[in-house]
């Protein structure tokens, strides 16, 4: 067994390699961008090296410098996890090349399988069934437009040489082919660097199954069964489960040979992936993935091995650790991807600071993550923030341990799909396993539906949690009188009774005010209209135990600055507390600077350099976790200068208006910074 790896990523399946090296006993070296100095991965690994800038093409992508570094550190073996160079045959050779162990397969098979084209004539030649279509060489646009006649319209045209829906276009007819075609080139070669492409039926409502295998040096090959990734956005996987619900054994067995069949016919060594496309009881080949999947958890689960330790001992030329007739299948699990981006925008990444997290634990669940609190989520990588999986006896247990782990999800300082995630997880078809690749479009309305005001629970949450807070902040010391009104932050007055206190609050165009007043151990609080008995007890880590009239309910607070994100059933709202006392959000009045209260993108600018303002006159509206925050003139006064433009991304604190009495003469008025 090898002593000391280099792990070739970072992130998530950077700290993952880790996990299993460290309780095997093997010392792990990581890599890391300049952007990636102070990530999770760097600090857990035993030695870090940096690589480049933080571009992946500088840096995670610089097959020689990581190959430097691996030398340099003396390892033994590298391991690429997914994504960067993964399947990049010619790092697998280079690593050879360099005395070092390359885990994963022989540079022959990744070359093998890289070309879908040729990857679906091997399987062809080996009676492994493909989708019909044409995956030939010759790529005269009447020729592919004859094989579509042929195959039938509608057809799926695909890029040959990628993945993750780049170079895909679906033409419905005749006179959509052209077009289509031209578009799927371009994608492809721009994404690619090659502009081939293949045409293949159109399956409109296909399940995505996939099964993992592995391979050794010594002509075992073996399948851990499969995994249903039919939940897409975007073509691209958010949720995965294993097995696929709905598949009965013969079937199950059926494409697991076919899988192992596939690695066969490839030569395959160590852990691969062979996807297929199914719709109503047949199976297609699709491609395969020559590396470690983002899904492996899932499989990890329900046959309890661990998918990276069988890579080591594989690459480290021992045999397959176990036959086929030893594996077995126990339970269910579901995975779910929690990414930095916004649903409402087609998925859009976002970007930010991670100023708050909690992720879930407790019976059949995992969570792997490649982030702490205070992380960066950067624009350079990949957007995902944790994987949380969860796993039962049947489907229906790990389902429910899922939606209470995505509930026990918190966060604050970029959008994600939590909440979609939860709406996924819930829902009714979802339930009952009827899934496919166009579930999230068929869904949609359901899933991606506009937020409604906010509920009465996360108002009053919002507002005892403040209150807590405020009580906190003037406790008594030990020792001082208990009942001296000074200690009170209650309302108390002398022979009067309490006066309320007042919590206001905004959330994007809605405002609210919460009247409060101690009674006894809880409040009565006065919301919409309605007079409320409530009880609260808050702990540490944001959790909120919740009480109105009697209804007991878990929330969760996390508070940044003035805002509060409100946590509550796998839902979230952006909650700011208004101070009628305090300048509109983001002004400096003694100053003139204009800053931004968080970090965001501003979505519209209202003056000009040069402009005359009024106290209060709206200028600039920052969009900020799924709020918009107006940025408005603290007093009268002349625009000297405007630092951003529509469309610019800004950082919290920073200068977006200097703002200059109306008497005071301008020298000049710089343009706007951003680019629009």
């Amino acid at each position: 067994m090898f002593s000391k790896i280099l792990i070739a990523n970072r992130g998530e399946i950077a700290c993952r390699i880790i996990r299993t090296a460290r309780r095997m006993g093997i010392a792990t070296v990581a890599v890391y961008s300049e952007a990636d100095a102070e990530a999770l991965h760097v600090r857990l690994a035993d030695e870090a090296r940096l690589i480049g800038p933080p571009a992946p093409r500088d840096s995670y992508l610089d097959s020689a410098a990581i190959i430097v570094a691996a030398q340099g550190s003396g390892a033994e073996a590298v391991h690429p996890g997914y994504g960067f160079l993964s399947e990049n045959a010619d790092f697998a050779e280079a690593c050879a090349a360099a005395g070092l162990v390359f885990i994963g397969p022989p540079a022959e098979a990744i070359r093998a399988m890289g070309s879908k084209a040729a990857a679906k004539a091997l399987m062809e030649a080996h009676g492994v069934p493909v989708v019909p279509g044409y995956h030939g060489a010759e790529q005269d646009a009447g020729r592919l437009l004859a094989e579509a006649r042929h195959i039938g319209f509608p057809v799926m045209i695909k890029a040959s040489a990628g993945g993750g829906g780049r170079g895909m276009r679906i033409v419905r007819a005749e006179g959509e082919f052209t077009g289509a075609l031209d578009g799927a080139r371009r994608e492809a070669k721009g994404a690619f660097g090659d502009d081939r492409v293949l045409i293949e039926r159109y399956l409109a409502a296909p399940r995505h199954i996939e099964v993992q295998v592995f391979g050794d040096t010594h002509g075992n090959a073996v399948h851990l069964f499969e995994r249903d990734c039919s939940i897409q956005r975007r073509h691209q996987k958010i949720v995965e489960e294993a097995p696929a619900p709905g598949l009965d054994p013969a079937r199950r067995q059926y494409i697991g040979e076919a899988a192992v069949a596939a690695s066969r016919a490839a030569g395959y060594v160590g852990a691969g992936t062979v996807e297929f496309i199914a719709e109503a009881d047949r199976f297609y080949f699709m491609e395969m993935n020559t590396r470690l999947q983002v899904e492996h958890p899932v499989t990890e689960a329900v046959t309890g091995l661990d998918l990276v330790e069988w890579q080591f001992r594989i690459a480290a030329g021992e045999p397959l650790p176990l036959r086929q007739d030893e594996i077995a299948l126990r339970g269910h699990a579901i995975e779910a991807r929690l990414y930095a981006e916004n649903p409402a925008t087609g998925f859009l990444p976002s970007t930010g600071t991670l100023h708050r997290l909690h992720l879930p634990e407790g019976e059949g669940v995992r969570v792997d993550s490649g982030v702490r609190e205070g992380d960066p989520v950067s624009p350079f990588y990949d957007s995902m923030i944790a994987k949380i999986i969860a796993s039962g006896e049947d489907r229906e247990t790990a389902r429910a341990r899922l939606l209470r782990a995505l509930a026990d999800t918190a966060l604050v300082g970029v959008t994600t799909n939590l909440g979609f995630l939860t709406r996924v997880v819930a829902d009714p078809e979802f339930a009952t396993g009827g899934v496919d690749t166009g579930f999230v479009e068929r869904r949609g309305a359901t899933l991606l539906a506009p937020p409604g005001p906010v509920p009465e629970l996360a108002c009053a949450a919002a507002a005892l949690h403040r209150l807590l807070v405020r009580e906190e902040a003037v406790a008594a010391p030990a020792g001082a009188d208990r009942f001296s009104p000074w200690t009170r932050v209650d309302g108390w007055r002398l022979n009067l009774a309490a006066a309320p206190q007042i919590v206001a609050f905004r959330c994007g165009a809605e405002e609210w005010a919460v009247s409060a007043r101690r009674d006894g151990g809880g409040w009565q609080l006065g919301l919409g209209g309605r007079l409320l008995a409530a009880e609260a007890e808050r702990a540490a880590d944001g959790r909120l135990a919740v009480s109105l009239d009697g209804a007991r309910r878990p929330v969760r607070v996390l508070e940044h600055g003035a805002v509060l994100a409100v946590f509550a059933g796998g839902e979230s709202w952006m909650i700011e507390e208004v101070d009628p006392l305090m300048p509109p959000p983001g002004a400096d009045a003694v100053a003139g600077r204009l800053t931004a209260p968080m970090p965001g993108r501003v979505v519209q600018l209202l003056v000009a350099a040069g402009d005359h303002v009024r106290q209060g006159q709206p200028m600039m509206v920052v969009e900020a976790m799924k709020m918009e925050h107006t940025i408005a003139a603290p007093r009268d006064g002349t625009i000297a200068s405007v630092h951003y433009a529509p469309g610019d991304l800004v950082e919290e604190g920073a200068e977006v208006i200097a703002l200059m009495p109306v008497d005071q003469p301008i020298d000049r008025a710089p343009a706007a910074k951003g680019t629009g």
